[in-house]
């Protein structure tokens, strides 16, 4: 079993067991989130959908980020992460909701951010928080890690 396997079995357990929800709004991990959720037998129980909101524009529509949060510190920001979380959270009638933007590679971005910077942030029913990373290896690599990352949030959130 992998690693994003097993926090992913622990979550839904502990949504389960609490009959609460989760939902999921990527950016840089392109919806491997939810594919780490969704791989679990009884998923459906508890995961409500997730959204890719691989541009701005989609953040901006789908999830309600402000365009002004956008233009002034970029996708690739804590606020930018905690909007999306809500967002999805929102949106998706959930209990929590994680979200991941960052760069994977190959670039940097224009705001100064290099490779393998990634926020996760979780939206939850008392409080939202995020997380900055700064991930080394491949995008495959970079990916893989933010993926891990935001389920270890989901289970202290839940915890």
């Amino acid at each position: 079993m992998t690693r994003a396997q097993t926090l992913s079995c622990k979550a839904l357990d502990l949504l389960k067991e609490r009959q609460s929800s989760v939902a999921t709004a990527e950016s840089c991990t392109g919806g491997l989130v939810g594919a780490a959720l969704t791989e679990i037998p009884g998923s459906s129980q508890v995961y409500r959908g997730g959204i890719i909101s691989y541009t701005n524009s989609c953040k901006e529509a789908l999830l309600g980020v402000s365009r002004d949060l956008l233009d002034t510190l970029g996708a690739v920001s804590a606020p930018v992460a905690e909007a999306m979380a809500q967002g999805a959270r929102d949106r998706l009638g959930a209990a929590f909701a994680l979200s991941t933007t960052g760069l994977a590679g190959p670039g940097g971005d224009d705001f100064g951010n290099p490779v393998g910077t990634v926020y996760i942030a979780c939206a939850g029913t008392k409080r939202t928080v995020s997380r900055c990373l700064h991930l080394p290896g491949d995008r495959e690599a970079v990916r893989r890690a933010a993926v891990e990352a935001a389920l270890e949030l989901l289970l202290e959130e839940l915890s």
